[in-house]
């Protein structure tokens, strides 16, 4: 292997141990209810591989206003859910 590509995958492992940076999981789930004002949506969801949840019914918070504004009550969607602060958090849809 040559210095150069040595170089470049040795920065890009140290960038991913230092940020957490891996790639998310998503996982399919219907919206059940929208909270504008408190920021949270219930969620209908199969397991949660990363937080080693199985599938059921639950509410989580959604910090990024954009984020909620693009769900809807019903909607099949794909998240990725995280533990920010102790609070489970939507940080990813699709």
């Amino acid at each position: 292997m040559n210095t150069f590509i040595r170089m470049a995958l040795t920065a890009a492992l140290s960038f991913s141990a230092v940020t957490g940076a891996v790639a998310a999981d998503f996982t399919k789930g219907t919206v059940k209810k929208i909270d504008a004002k408190a920021k949270k949506v219930t969620l209908i969801h199969e397991e949660l591989k990363d937080l080693e949840m199985p599938a059921m019914t639950m509410v989580f918070r959604v910090n990024d206003d954009t984020l909620l504004a693009k769900l809807t009550q019903g909607a099949k969607i794909e998240f990725v859910a995280e533990r920010i602060e102790g609070k489970l958090t939507v940080t990813q849809v699709k």
